[in-house]
């Protein structure tokens, strides 16, 4: 493929997601349907995409949308200004090209103000949660996030890892946040080829939700709950931070779960999983883990589409749904026990608005709490360790 027909690609996509699509989805239906693009060209395509949905706002202004929907065509050509790119190169009107460029398109002025790439009914959440740091945190959630592994201290160091994964053409640095995290920074599409990876010693977690499992009080001989398990990562992280626990893994969503039997087993850790019905006969844990389902506003720039499909109500409806799993989560800690509470979100709503509530209701204690910033290197995060009282 072209440039240009990578771009005209992008176009199509772009229309299709703002129309209502997912946009792993879109990209995913494009990739099986169209066999003459390689793997430079799914990757090109991919970026164009992503990139697009993170400044979506800035570059349709760029691209002369104005106060008019955007369109796939407006954005990317936003993008290529934005890029410095001659936007004319691009739309040339040839084959698999993007049509030239009208006379208008051509003579637009783009503006300097541009807009914050943020629905504007969150701006107002956003700037309550965030203060200061609104600024900062916009400006990289334009940004692709970074790619971090975890490593499993059950099977390696730190420095193996690195040494092995630089043996397989994958170059890793520590990251200071987590003392398990390491930032990939050449080589990222040998990963899932590469032997650390394969046997277990490396898995991909970003470096905010490794640091937040390393505030948990693990120890040997706890029973441990991972309530809102999905893939079990927070689980398996855990298990590569301590041995000798007894390790649980629920969702109310069993087929989230459906991946997490493999990864133990490459990771080298025993996770057993309870269903409902299990669940009720299970008794007490000594830590429960909530890692509640949330906006994931934290981690837009990997999945930017999302900050464009929430809704206020949305939003309403996720914190009623965060309330209910921690009534729910509650009395399985035993008294003394540990209650964690974890989001990908940035919003006070879904995270210290939600823990004070709890703690309001009496019977529990906050041991800490961190709210983590993608200044602070990975994802936007939050963590509250909670007691209950004996």
């Amino acid at each position: 493929m072209t440039p240009a027909a990578r771009v005209e690609t992008a176009i199509g996509l772009i229309d299709r997601i703002l129309g209502g699509t997912p946009a792993e989805q879109a990209l995913t239906q494009w990739a099986r349907a169209s066999r003459y693009a390689g793997s430079g060209d799914r990757a090109a395509v991919r970026d164009h995409v992503y990139d697009a949905l993170r400044s979506l706002q800035s570059f349709a202004a760029m691209g002369g949308a104005g106060g008019a929907p955007a369109g796939g065509r407006q954005v990317m050509l936003g993008a290529l200004r934005a890029s410095g790119i001659d936007p004319d190169a691009i739309f040339t009107g040839a084959a698999h090209a993007p049509a030239a460029l009208s006379g208008e398109e051509r003579a637009f002025v783009p503006p300097v103000d541009l807009p914050p790439d943020m629905p504007d009914w969150l701006l107002p959440d956003l700037c309550a949660s965030l203060g200061a740091a609104l600024p900062d945190v916009l400006s990289r959630q334009r940004q692709r996030a970074p790619v971090f592994l975890r490593v499993n201290l059950a099977r390696t160091t730190p420095a193996a890892a690195i040494a092995a994964l630089a043996e397989a053409g994958v170059v890793a640095e520590p990251e200071p946040l987590a003392d398990t995290a390491l930032r990939i920074s050449l080589g990222a599409g040998k990963l899932r080829m590469a032997a650390p990876y394969l046997d277990g010693r490396v898995e991909l977690q970003d470096a905010a939700s490794q640091a937040a499992v390393a505030m948990l009080p693990l120890a040997r001989g706890l029973r441990v709950l991972d309530y809102c398990a999905g893939g079990g990562g927070k689980v398996l992280a855990m298990a590569g931070r301590q041995a000798g626990m007894e390790l649980f893994a629920h969702d109310a969503a069993p087929e989230r779960m459906r991946d997490l039997p493999d990864r133990a087993r490459r990771a080298g850790a025993r996770v057993r999983q309870l269903s409902g019905a299990e669940l009720a006969r299970a008794g007490s844990f000594d830590l429960v883990l909530a890692d509640v389902p949330c906006s994931g506003s934290g981690t837009w720039r990997r999945t930017p589409d999302a900050k464009w499909r929430l809704t206020r109500e949305g939003l309403d409806s996720l914190c009623v749904l965060q309330s209910q799993i921690l009534t729910k989560a509650a009395p399985l800690v035993r008294p003394g026990g540990v209650l964690a509470y974890m989001t990908c979100s940035l919003l006070r709503a879904e995270n210290g608005d939600q823990v004070d509530a709890f703690l309001g209701r009496g019977g529990w204690s906050e041991v800490t709490r961190r709210q983590f910033l993608p200044a602070d290197g990975g994802d936007g995060f939050f963590c509250a360790v909670l007691t209950r009282d004996s």
